[in-house]
């Protein structure tokens, strides 16, 4: 597929200062960028890269001053991270468009209406009851139990398995192998220590323009719901355990495991490997450093480190002290 500066300006509402004609047919980073990509700069502590880079086109923030001289074509745009995310969308819409149908193979319980704009492919489950919304996407081999209720225009990769009675809002994005609504961790002992399942009947809720990374658990509550709020992004092999709560706009990075019964605020972010214990509360707008270890409740917004979490400046001055520790002890010897 190949653009030209003008066509790509006209799509993000940019201006154009050069060469409106110069074509793109791939992206890249500024620094690597050949002749015909198209990369984009929104900070301005790398604007030294524009005067040199080898790509055709470039989207440039409008609030970043430039007065060199480039061979790019440079398109101003508002907020150059942001149209190349749109840019990237359309690209993506093209490369993998919505389909239509139901294909050879699926099955589907007696009494389910599939919207006429749906696709379902082939291997694909569809239990008693379940509600599918317009333009939902169900690709090969995807199990929906019995009761799900799927939102319109939410997408469900290969191999994603929805529990029975758990419900997906509108504009999801599931991938492949995340499952929703399996049993949390419930085991009773008796008194000679014998571990006895106790039964989870609660259900899951996943509200609109979720995204669930692959290979992502999200437990059922043993009663009541374990919720996902809206917008929020889970990444690959995540945990929610049962009975989770998590607000808007949080984001989940890459293994991060959320023990039982706890809440988390909207607008935080849990970088790679975060663990949370369970039955705690976590206040909005907190942000956690990779591995920390959060063990109580979190009451303020702010940025977090270590095992146990405290805050991050608290953090670094004692992983300065720890780092000393050894000449301090020699010299007390």
């Amino acid at each position: 597929m190949e653009f030209s500066a003008n066509q790509i300006s006209q799509l993000l509402g940019g201006t154009v200062e050069g060469d409106g004609n110069r074509t793109v047919r791939n992206v890249a980073g500024i620094e690597t960028a050949r002749e015909g990509d198209l990369c984009f700069l929104g900070d301005a502590k790398y604007i030294h890269y524009l005067s040199d880079t080898k790509a055709s086109v470039v989207l440039l923030s409008r609030n970043i001053a430039f007065d060199g001289k480039t061979d790019a074509t440079v398109i101003r745009v508002d907020n150059a991270r942001a149209a190349m995310a749109a840019l990237l969308g359309e690209v993506a819409k093209a490369l993998n468009p919505a389909k239509r149908g139901v294909e050879t193979g699926a099955y589907i319980s007696e009494g389910v209406s599939v919207p006429d704009d749906a696709y379902i492919g082939t291997g694909a489950y569809i239990g008693k009851g379940v509600r599918l919304g317009a333009g939902v996407q169900v690709y090969p081999q995807t199990y929906i139990g019995d009761g799900v209720v799927i939102g319109d225009r939410t997408v469900l990769y290969a191999g994603v398995k929805v529990y029975y009675g758990c419900r997906v809002g509108n504009d999801c994005i599931l991938h492949s192998g995340a499952v929703i609504g399996s049993d949390g961790f419930g085991f009773e002992p008796d008194e000679q220590g014998v571990y006895h399942k106790v039964p989870q009947i609660g259900t899951v809720v996943i509200e609109d323009d979720v995204e669930i990374g692959a290979n992502t658990t999200v437990d059922r509550a043993m009663m009541g719901e374990t919720r996902i709020g809206k917008n929020t992004k889970i990444d690959n092999l995540c945990q929610i355990a049962h009975n989770v709560q998590i607000g808007e706009s949080t984001v989940l990075c890459a293994q991060v495991g959320i023990a039982g019964s706890t809440k988390i605020g909207s607008h935080c972010t849990l970088t790679g490997q975060v663990g949370v214990t369970g039955h705690i509360e976590i206040a909005d707008g907190c942000m956690f450093g990779a591995k920390s270890g959060v063990a109580g409740t979190i009451r303020k917004a702010g940025q977090y480190m270590g095992m146990p979490a405290i805050e991050a400046n608290r953090w670094r001055r004692a992983q300065a002290v720890y780092r000393r520790l050894p000449d301090i002890y020699r010299k007390f010897l």
